[in-house]
């Protein structure tokens, strides 16, 4: 009973989340705003957005591809649709349990690829590590190309930025203590959880005996890169904001990966914190989160067709070895 209460809050809070959000952007909008919002939208180029589509649909087949590099190296293949479609149930997935994408691929690859879950977990696990170190990278790149609209933003709030330093230390630490007690305890329980994690470890070591490292990294660049393109291009739906700056793209960027944290797939969230960033660049609030609403509507409805697909066709197409 605990435990279906549990999974039950785990997708009900992110959606109420989403939802509070939903309704406290356009609650907090004129009707004219609204007007406004619901033209941009549908008038939005429908050219540039199905580009965005196909730049996101080509990142899903780069992460299926980039995968199997890992798998070699532990003596297991999988074979492309397989992994396409393992990485689309899992983005789907997501839209209904936060952050469970990835057990559901582990899953789906386990099954139709017989490759031990926690192996598969493992891998995944380190694609995801090194994703963190590219969303990193970004958020730096954003951040310095950005410096003087961020600082006088700092400066108008009474923002120090080192607070917030400290918290994310503070955090890191607290978790490194944790670690630390829980592989001193001696207890059954964690003993079967400390194999299971150690399978998960030797699934991550395989980064350090893949034979092809530069085409894992060439992967990597060509994914992540793909991540900005998918918003660059939708800009150019937009007629206000053609001549948005790429540092501007990157802060959207950072603000999108926020919002994809605070709810299901970014539910809610994802147009509001997109209208937040660019309001530091003197775009209008409608014409802002119209820009996030596009963007998130047509890759969601990417990930809900093509994911439900892979669904249906994984049982077809990927025969149980």
């Amino acid at each position: 009973m605990k435990k279906n209460i549990t999974k039950a809050l785990k997708i009900i809070i992110p959606l109420g989340i989403g939802a509070i959000l939903v309704w406290y952007s356009l609650s907090s909008a004129t009707s004219q705003e609204l007007k406004d919002l619901w033209i941009l939208i549908t008038s939005a180029d429908p050219f540039w957005v199905g580009l965005s589509v196909v730049i996101g649909l080509l990142s899903h087949v780069s992460r299926a591809y980039r995968w199997r590099y890992l798998a070699t190296p532990l003596g297991y293949s999988s074979r492309l649709s397989t992994s396409f479609m393992a990485v689309m149930v899992g983005y789907l997935s997501n839209l209904g349990i936060p952050r469970s994408g990835e057990f559901f691929r582990a899953a789906t690859l386990s099954n139709y690829e017989s490759i031990p879950f926690q192996k598969s977990l493992g891998t995944i696990i380190t694609e995801r590590i090194i994703d963190l170190v590219m969303l990193l990278i970004i958020v730096f790149l954003a951040f310095v190309f950005n410096t003087q609209t961020l600082s006088t933003y700092f400066l108008d709030q009474n923002i120090n930025p080192l607070k917030i330093v400290y918290v994310l230390l503070g955090g890191v630490f607290l978790m490194g203590i944790g670690f630390l007690v829980i592989k001193k305890l001696k207890i059954p329980f964690i003993e079967k959880l400390r194999q299971f994690v150690l399978g998960i470890y030797e699934g991550m070591l395989s980064v350090f005996e893949m034979k092809n490292k530069g085409h894992f990294i060439v992967h990597t660049i060509l994914i992540w890169i793909a991540y900005v393109l998918m918003l660059y291009v939708v800009k150019f739906s937009v007629p206000e904001i053609y001549d948005l700056s790429f540092s501007a793209i990157l802060m959207v960027f950072v603000a999108g990966s926020l919002a994809m944290m605070t709810s299901n797939g970014g539910f809610g969230a994802y147009p509001l914190f997109v209208g937040l960033a660019l309001l530091l660049f003197g775009v209008e609030k409608t014409v802002g989160e119209a820009y996030g609403w596009i963007i998130w509507g047509s890759q969601t409805l990417m990930n809900i067709v093509v994911g439900g697909l892979s669904f249906i066709l994984l049982p077809i197409f990927s025969k149980k070895k």
